[in-house]
């Protein structure tokens, strides 16, 4: 894979870690071996998967003479936050969408990332019904902005386009240098699977490498049918933006739909379980709508001897955990 001729802000400051959750391990008791990939630890406020994507993302937008950002997301958008902070960090603007997905979630004076974007100081943010065309949205918010004198650019939800999942590819790389050094050989690894672009930048990643190593992603919204679609298709163009000339087989993409629950951000049993047990035996924070799934998901498939004994299997951690202090009755009732 060759990226050097797209342009990047630098906002990465050397690889994160990769760390074995033993404690956990041993407390699901199934002889597989857990690893976590922490991009929870990445920079910007508060960390997480974002911050690979806007590195690409906000450099493709300054070199466009883009003096303002427009993104979308839920009304607890990591991605929201990470935008609102880089762009924070750039001298930006950053207008908001929210997308209030499950009706009655958004609080004006909730907690969470919701609080935080007024912290990083969010130029505006407007609040539309669940549903919605986000993209129309955004366009409309630009078009304002134009006749205002802005020169805006808009970033998709998730940055999740091919110049965001780039950086998911870089991360496949870096993540190869990492278990080639510390000579440890990953049999399967797990990832959330939501706007796409973690999950198809890394399987682009993997086969630009030659790694051959499987990823699974764990839905947080979609069928699996929908989602494998969206994520192949995502992966073919970022695939085809990097030269990876063999792309991605339409085979390597596995989604799991069993834990996404009610839909989208809404609680369940297995997530509440999976965020105290990370939390209680590896001092972890997951967040509730993404990490907190995928890593049901992951528990799950360890209980149901879904890997080989003495398998190891690597978690990437998306991050996210700022959400969990808008989720308080949840965890705490």
């Amino acid at each position: 894979m060759n990226y050097t001729k797209f342009p990047r802000r630098g906002y990465l400051q050397g690889a994160t870690p990769i760390e074995p959750m033993t404690k956990l391990s041993k407390a699901l008791g199934m002889d597989v071996n857990l690893y976590v990939k922490r991009d929870d630890l990445l920079p910007g406020a508060s960390g997480g998967n974002k911050t690979r994507k806007l590195d690409f993302c906000i450099a493709d937008a300054l070199t466009k003479g883009a003096d303002t950002i427009i993104t979308c997301g839920a009304v607890q958008s990591n991605h929201c936050r990470l935008t609102a902070s880089w762009s924070a960090k750039e001298g930006l603007e950053c207008h908001l969408v929210l997308e209030e997905r499950v009706k009655g979630s958004y609080k004006e004076d909730g907690s969470g990332n919701n609080f935080l974007f007024e912290l990083l100081g969010v130029k505006s943010k407007r609040v539309v019904p669940g549903g919605s065309d986000m993209m129309a949205e955004m366009e409309k918010t630009a078009e304002e902005l134009k006749e205002n004198g802005k020169k805006p650019y808009i970033i998709p939800g998730g940055a999740s386009n091919p110049i965001g999942a780039m950086g998911y590819a870089v991360c496949a790389e870096e993540t190869m240098a990492q278990l080639n050094e510390m000579r440890l050989q990953i049999d399967h690894i797990i990832v959330p699977s939501g706007s796409a672009g973690t999950h198809a930048g890394m399987a682009v990643g993997m086969t630009g490498t030659n790694a051959n190593i499987p990823i699974s992603g764990m839905n947080v919204s979609r069928p699996k049918d929908v989602q494998e679609e969206i994520v192949y298709n995502l992966a073919a163009q970022t695939a085809d933006m990097l030269g990876v000339k063999s792309g991605v087989a339409r085979n390597d993409i596995v989604c799991y739909a069993d834990y996404v629950g009610p839909g989208y951000s809404i609680p369940t049993e297995s997530m509440i379980e999976a965020v105290k047990l990370f939390a209680g035996e590896e001092a972890i924070l997951l967040d509730p709508v993404y990490s907190g799934k995928a890593a049901a998901g992951l528990i799950d498939l360890v209980r149901k001897g879904e890997f080989a004994k003495g398998a190891n299997v690597l978690f990437l951690h998306t991050g996210g955990s700022p959400a969990l202090y808008a989720y308080l009755d949840t965890f705490r009732s």
